[in-house]
């Protein structure tokens, strides 16, 4: 008999404490997985007291997911080689800006035959152009690493309200074992193999969401906000074919929940330049660029809608 795999949830935000309520209670009920789940803490001082020790002991993340009880076969570890010692599933999520450091960290504490997954929304920004967090990931840890994308509000989830969501796996046996991990009966789970388009879609869609909220501050009504989510599902898909290594990318991903469901629940509820000089393919993109940091108008959204190239 195998000896049940050991977890470690690399984060402890909103997300991260979410996702624990679920990881936690699962690891309790499936022999399978250990029962005792490590989350990596960035320790803090709450009120005099360790947040670490507030975890361990009240069993609540009072900082970043107040009013929900976490299971208390979570354990909070303030040391992330501690916490990552010997794990053999390693979910990922915190700010995509610390993950080269994070994974830095944890050289020669993880086994190779360990695997990951990522829920971290945002694509890295480097000297060598634009690249995947799940890449990042591959490549200095050296495991498999799949991605979990959705419309998935932190706190919603922690609140057990219904919710979908995408995982994106090369090695579809990975993901479905992370699907054997992280699904409830309110957190209904798909795995696809388009695994770089469903990160992707969990990045791009904050730069349409972007555009949105500028409908919103325009007063522009529904109609015009309709248009600015389906023409950025458009860019979206032409973003992913562009960036795509090999080419494979399939239009039915953009239907799961780390597509459109998940862009609809952002833009209801950008900072990628664009380095190929295909600037005028993706005019939605480039405008909400532009006017958050160049200093365009924010009224030229209007403008970038009515001539934007789906028209013509």
């Amino acid at each position: 008999m195998t000896a049940p795999l050991k977890v470690c949830i690399v984060g402890s935000g909103n997300w991260g404490s979410a996702i624990a309520r679920i990881i936690g209670d699962n690891a309790q009920k499936l022999q399978r997985f250990a029962t005792s789940v490590k989350m990596w803490v960035y320790e803090e001082n709450i009120n005099g007291r360790k947040l670490t020790d507030i975890i361990n002991t009240d069993h609540e993340n009072v900082k970043y997911l107040p009013g929900y009880k976490l299971p208390e076969n979570v354990i909070a570890v303030p040391e992330l080689r501690d916490a990552a010692q010997g794990a053999d599933l390693l979910v990922f999520v915190v700010p995509h800006q610390f993950i080269r450091k994070l994974c830095d960290e944890m050289t020669g504490c993880v086994s190779k035959t360990a695997r990951g997954i990522t829920l971290i929304k945002g694509i890295d920004e480097g000297p060598e152009g634009l690249k995947l967090i799940s890449d990042i990931i591959r490549e200095k840890m050296g495991i498999d690493v799949s991605v979990l994308m959705g419309a998935n509000i932190a706190n919603e989830v922690a609140a057990e309200k219904f919710c979908e969501t995408t995982i994106g796996s090369k090695i579809l046996e990975n993901g479905q074992l992370f699907k054997e991990l992280l699904q409830t009966p309110n957190f209904r789970i798909t795995v696809v193999d388009d695994a770089d388009t469903v990160e992707l879609c969990g990045a791009l869609k904050n730069i349409v969401a972007v555009g949105a909220g500028f409908c919103d501050g325009l007063q522009c009504g529904d109609n015009t906000k309709a248009a600015v989510i389906r023409l950025g599902l458009m860019e979206m898909i032409a973003f992913a074919r562009l960036f795509s290594k090999d080419g494979s990318v399939s239009s039915a991903t953009f239907l799961e929940s780390c597509g459109v469901a998940d862009l609809i629940t952002t833009c209801y509820g950008g900072r990628n330049r664009q380095q190929k000089g295909l600037v005028e393919k993706f005019p939605l993109f480039t405008a909400v660029y532009q006017i958050c940091f160049e200093g365009k108008p924010v009224q030229d959204m209007i403008s970038c809608l009515q001539s934007h190239p789906e028209h013509i």
